[in-house]
C-alpha cells in the first residue's frame, strides 16, 4: 500500500520495478455518456476530502460563473445534494449516495476534449438540489446531460442549495476527463 504522507490520495499503487503508478478515477457523465475523471486539487476544504483532491486554495483567484463564454477559464460540473439513493438503484446519483458508500456521485461534467472547443479541466460546481415537490411528483431521478439538468433547473425542479438560485458555488476541481466510454 502507498505511504499517503508521500503520494497523492488517489494513488492505488506504485510498481517501480514496472515504472507504473495506478490511480483511482471517477465514474461519471458528459454528453449523457459515462466518463471516468481524475481529481486532483479542489479550493474548498469539504470538495477536496470528497474527491480525495489536494486542498488548493489559490483555485479560488479563478473567475467563476461565465462557463461558455469565450474567455471561461472553467467548465461547470453539475452535482446533486439529495440525488435517488440506493447502491441498487439504477437512478442512483448524488452527493447523498456517495457518501453512504454507494458508490461515485455520478457527477455531470459539461464538456470533453474531443467535443467541446473550450474544454477545461478546471470544474466550476453546479450544485443542485431536488425540490420537495420534484421529488413528491416523482421528477427527481439521475441526469446524465447538461442541458437536462438545465432545463429542470429551469422549470423549477433543481434549485441551489437551501432553495437558492441554481447556478456556480465558486467550488473550483481540477479534474481531467481521462476516459469517454462511446
Amino acid at each position: 500500500n502507498p505511504d499517503y504522507s508521500l503520494v497523492h490520495d488517489k494513488v492505488v499503487a506504485i510498481s517501480p520495478d514496472e515504472g507504473t503508478v495506478t490511480l483511482a478515477l471517477t465514474s461519471g457523465f458528459s454528453f449523457a455518456r459515462p466518463v471516468l475523471y481524475l481529481s486532483t486539487d479542489a479550493n474548498n476544504p469539504l470538495a477536496a476530502t470528497m474527491e480525495g483532491a489536494v486542498l488548493a486554495p489559490a483555485l479560488a483567484d479563478i473567475t467563476v460563473g461565465r462557463d461558455d463564454s469565450a474567455f471561461s477559464a472553467v467548465e461547470r460540473i453539475f452535482a446533486f445534494a439529495n440525488g435517488p439513493v440506493g447502491s441498487e438503484n439504477p437512478q442512483r446519483q448524488g452527493f447523498n449516495s456517495a457518501l453512504s458508500g454507494e458508490g461515485s456521485p455520478l457527477n455531470v461534467l459539461g464538456g470533453i476534449p474531443t467535443i467541446a472547443t473550450d474544454y477545461s479541466p478546471l470544474w466550476d460546481l453546479n450544485l443542485g438540489v431536488w425540490t420537495q415537490e420534484a421529488i413528491d411528483n416523482g421528477y427527481r431521478s439521475r441526469l446524465t446531460e447538461e442541458f437536462a439538468i438545465l432545463g429542470f433547473a429551469q422549470q423549477g425542479w433543481i434549485t441551489g442549495p437551501d432553495g437558492g438560485a441554481y447556478g456556480s458555488t465558486g467550488i473550483i476541481v481540477n479534474c481531467p476527463i481521462v476516459w469517454r466510454f462511446l
